[in-house]
């Protein structure tokens, strides 16, 4: 997967951009670079990542994505706090895919926080 581009958009490799991240490597910076990376670990199917960058109070017993959906693109619209000297924050996103009723958007606002020294996904409300 090194040579391909990252499904977050910023328009680096995936070895560049989030792979680290969902490989460990190194943590994200701020709210927004988790909330990429966590569309990226949809995007590439990794459970793991997902389950482990999720607040382990609001956090699932399981995750299971549907195969048969593809995630086309990201869109950032809106962020508030996240930052680095932050401990909380929110990432307006409109995920683009496409699935076997054909194209479809996830317009969420998610909320943030850190715990244990790294952001963590809390929950997010989804939109119209």
């Amino acid at each position: 997967m090194s040579e391909l581009r990252c499904p977050c958009g910023q328009g680096g490799t995936f070895d560049d951009c989030c792979g680290p991240v969902l490989r460990g490597e190194r943590a994200a910076a701020t709210a927004a670079a988790l909330m990429r990376s966590r569309y990226t670990a949809f995007a590439v199917a990794d459970v793991d990542y997902l389950l482990r960058s999720w607040h382990p109070r609001t956090r699932p017993p399981e995750v299971v994505l549907d195969p048969a959906q593809r995630w086309l693109f990201l869109e950032i619209r809106a962020t508030e706090r996240g930052g680095l000297f932050d401990d909380t924050g929110t990432v307006e996103f409109v995920a683009h895919y496409r699935d076997a009723d054909g194209r479809g958007a996830l317009h969420e606002v998610s909320r943030f926080a850190r715990f244990e020294g790294a952001w963590v996904y809390l929950d997010g409300t989804h939109k119209a």
